[in-house]
């Protein structure tokens, strides 16, 4: 396969992700209903739901636009010779391989950032803001983007320095990458609760009242290893609502949103609680964390095959992308462009066992709490206050959705009356 080949052959496999995304869209937006599904009747009206229309209609058409100019800027920028050209500029420096791989890399980075910033913006200010999502102040938005570049510094650049060291230094390098990042990611984990996630959000400890004591007790009676109960002050940036649990082993802490305490009530509180800690309960946790070990190690045992400098394809992909000296950070962005497709297929299969995990830990809740009813209405009062689309398209659902469409678990939860 010569150059041209291959690189017309990554051009039509990007076109046609692009396309399929673009076909889901139109479907959902076709698959708009007119009139309020009556299941939801009791918590939306007619207002609510034709607003949920359009907020639905305005983020399709902000999606397509967005991932338009995304995949127009990468092919400008490919075809333009930019990956040779940052190449060519990074090694003038004469920095040591492993510094010049972080400068390439992070170059690379700041760019596709700087991209999909003014979209950010749009979003945030003009999209969420139309419809009365948005409470982040532009302080606030350029402090998230600031320690967001610094986080990503701060731990991008020890994790990339080993991977091209190892890589650099040893055959069959990517065992060693794999087992590397996995500690790495899982160290991430464990100490995001109380180090990360404390630098954009605040974590106030739960006051006592009926709402504590009711989530202690669930937590008692399903023998849950709680640590901790905190209110996060979501609405700092947004109206939007959400709950979740973090730690490992028997530290496990409960976050729920400030918005989200406001919207439900004791009992509907409960019922979501006694969602997630359903998936706890069901070992999902574990099942997506040794699923994702697993593609972490196929994702390096790929880059291996694609940044060997004796592989035939190895200098022809390089070839393709107007890169003239082979090296292992300009084959890890090369291997992120072509990993795509790969991607896609192994995320569509996450989330449809992670829809199937939904169903689990909702047929869960309803079996501790003794009745569907409480869980039922959260899922309709969470789905009213974020503007849900009530009716996505299959395929759309198939693509891209973690979690099964509403009706569909309230048409399950109804089963378990």
């Amino acid at each position: 396969m010569t150059p041209t080949s291959l690189a017309l052959l990554i051009v039509i496999a990007l076109f046609l992700l692009w396309k399929l995304d673009f076909i889901a869209s139109l479907l959902t937006l076709k698959n708009l209903q007119p009139a309020l599904p009556e299941e939801f009747a009791d918590v939306w009206d007619e207002e609510k739901y034709a607003e949920s229309l359009a907020y639905e209609r305005a983020g399709a058409q902000f999606g397509i636009v967005s991932s338009i100019v995304s995949l127009t800027g990468l092919l400008a920028f490919w075809f333009a010779g930019g990956f040779g050209l940052i190449d060519v500029w990074v090694r003038s420096f004469e920095l040591s391989p492993i510094w010049t791989g972080i400068f390439y890399i992070g170059v690379i980075f700041l760019l596709s950032t700087l991209l999909s910033l003014p979209f950010d913006i749009y979003h945030t200010f003009v999209l969420e803001e139309k419809f009365g999502f948005n409470k982040t102040t532009p302080a606030t938005f350029i402090g998230d983007q600031i320690k967001g570049l610094v986080l990503a510094a701060l731990l991008g650049i020890p994790l990339i320095a080993l991977i091209l060291w190892l890589f650099n230094s040893f055959p069959n390098a990517w065992i060693y990458a794999w087992l590397a990042t996995t500690a790495f990611s899982l160290l991430i984990q464990f100490l995001a609760p109380s180090l990360i996630l404390p630098l954009f959000n605040k974590f106030t400890p739960m006051e006592d009242g009926e709402l504590k004591s009711a989530i202690e007790a669930m937590a008692a009676k399903c023998d849950f290893p709680l640590a901790g109960l905190f209110v996060i002050d979501g609405s700092k940036r947004s109206t939007k609502s959400n709950a979740y649990f973090t730690g490992f082993g028997k530290t496990k802490k409960i976050a729920l949103y400030d918005t989200l305490i406001e919207s439900q009530s004791t009992e509907e509180l409960v019922g979501v609680l006694a969602h997630e800690i359903g998936h706890f309960k069901k070992k999902h946790i574990i099942q997506r964390i040794a699923i994702s070990i697993l593609q972490m190690a196929l994702i390096f045992f790929l880059l291996g095959l694609v940044t060997t400098a004796t592989n035939p394809f190895t200098q022809t992909l390089f070839e393709a992308f107007k890169v003239d000296q082979i090296s292992v950070y300009v084959g890890l962005v090369i291997f992120f462009i072509l990993f795509k497709p790969i991607s896609r297929l192994i995320s569509i299969g996450m989330s449809l066992l992670s829809r199937k995990h939904e169903f689990e830990a909702d047929h869960y809740a309803a079996t501790v709490q003794g009745t569907p009813e409480h869980l039922s209405m959260a899922l309709k009062k969470l789905s009213r206050n974020n503007l849900s689309n009530l009716t996505p398209h299959p395929l759309e659902v198939f693509l891209h959705h973690s979690h099964p469409p509403v009706l569909q678990r309230l048409e399950a939860l109804n089963k378990e009356a």
